[in-house]
């Protein structure tokens, strides 16, 4: 197996040779005699693409057709037509009958990448074709079979698409029958610095120039940075240097500055009663800190009729509201608790009867959550000038989202 992991590996371009890495391929050699549907999963820019090709390239389907689809990049509205193909007059712009890939790979391998994108009318369609082959076309009532092995990767949490209705669960078991883990960069140190050296000597080939150098410093810097963008990262970072720096050494102090500082992309710490699946985006948590200073304001005005009400603070008002008082000045520091508390009556005056404290004043949210989700959009897309891609990014969202968020609202 060692012998035949390094031809694999020299013969698909993978560098690196950690453990979890290797028993991924492993993975890979073992089902593609089969035709078993692999689910690959791992961050984007870990090199998902290599294992449909590994698959189909050591199974009986090796001189069919190969077909790769970014399930991502498709319209929501064509997507069935470009899958299973459509008859002509299906639809405004359909002139002729098309095929789909479906019918085109057929005796071969279909590799759907960012499965976890797709409609959901869409997976049911998948589904049907996983189930017994059978798929029909845009337009026809005409059944027809195809003989494809499915191969699909995803770079978001599955299980948690599901939990959000965004997934079929039946689809991901018949997806996931061997499911095939790529672990990110981060997770492979030791293979970090190869990797960096095939890139630089790549580059120093293709512009004709010396290839780079790292200094020690430049090293442990490399291995220790968190590479938030996986191997594409990498690679583009080798690129940036070996072009722009006239010194092929390169130290710590010129590797930093290629390196995006991440402290502005670190997670939040959310306290104990922020964690669950309740709260798994920060609009949610957001929101939840909002309602519970709404409640320590209404707290805040009860206990300030109280003491206007008793004319006097006593010790027992403030061991009771102690998390209040706390939440308003803070805990005491050293000097403080050395002070003696002087308790201070009150005047009870007509300016504060009890007529302007009858009820309780609740603050409650002035926009609904589709209102603020609407708000966000508009900011984002005019920060960006109107550039979806940009601006998904700054939500956190995929594009086709986006875009699907933009006609819902019709913005």
């Amino acid at each position: 197996m060692e012998s035949s992991l390094q031809g694999i590996k020299q013969r698909f371009g993978i560098i690196g040779n950690d453990m979890h890495l290797n028993r991924a391929i492993e993975k890979s050699l073992r089902v593609a005699a089969t035709n078993i549907s692999v689910l690959v999963t791992g961050e984007s820019g870990v090199g998902k693409e290599s294992i449909p090709k590994i698959i189909h390239q050591l199974s009986h389907r090796k001189h069919a057709n190969y077909i790769a689809v970014n399930c991502g990049a498709i319209p929501e509205g064509t997507i069935d037509s470009e899958l299973f193909g459509h008859e002509k007059g299906s639809f405004t712009g359909a002139t002729q009958t098309r095929s789909g890939y479906f019918e085109v790979a057929d005796g071969g391998t279909i590799f759907l990448d960012e499965v976890g994108e797709l409609p959901l009318t869409t997976q049911v369609r998948l589904l049907r074709v996983l189930e017994n082959g059978e798929f029909i076309k845009v337009g026809s009532s005409k059944v027809q079979k195809t003989d494809v092995r499915i191969v699909a990767a995803s770079n978001i949490n599955m299980l948690q698409a599901i939990q959000n209705n965004k997934f079929r669960e039946d689809l991901y078991y018949r997806l996931s029958t061997i499911e095939i883990h790529l672990p990110p960069l981060r997770e492979r140190k030791t293979d970090i610095h190869l990797l960096f050296r095939k890139f630089a000597s790549d580059f120093a080939q293709q512009y004709r120039m010396p290839t780079l150098r790292l200094e020690a410093d430049a090293i442990i810097l490399l291995e220790n940075y968190n590479w938030p963008g996986n191997i594409r990262q990498l690679r583009n970072i080798a690129e940036q240097i070996s072009v722009i720096e006239q010194s092929r050494n390169i130290d710590a102090s010129v590797l930093k500055g290629y390196l995006p500082n991440q402290s502005n992309n670190l997670p939040a710490i959310i306290g104990e009663k922020y964690k669950g699946s309740e709260f798994n985006n920060e609009r949610e948590i957001l929101y939840k800190v909002l309602f519970d200073m709404r409640n320590d304001i209404t707290d805040l005005k009860k206990l300030t009729l109280s003491l206007l009400k008793d004319e006097k603070i006593t010790e027992e008002h403030v061991k009771e509201n102690e998390h209040l008082i706390k939440k308003l000045y803070g805990s005491p520091s050293q000097e403080d608790t050395e002070t003696p508390v002087e308790i201070i009556p009150l005047k009870k005056s007509d300016d504060y009867s009890q007529a302007h404290y009858n009820d309780t004043e609740t603050i409650e949210p002035t926009q609904s959550l589709q209102d603020n989700e609407i708000e966000m959009i508009k900011d984002a897309l005019n920060r960006n000038s109107n550039k979806r891609k940009l601006a998904a990014q700054e939500l956190g969202i995929s594009e086709r989202t986006l875009y699907r968020k933009i006609k819902q609202f019709d913005l």
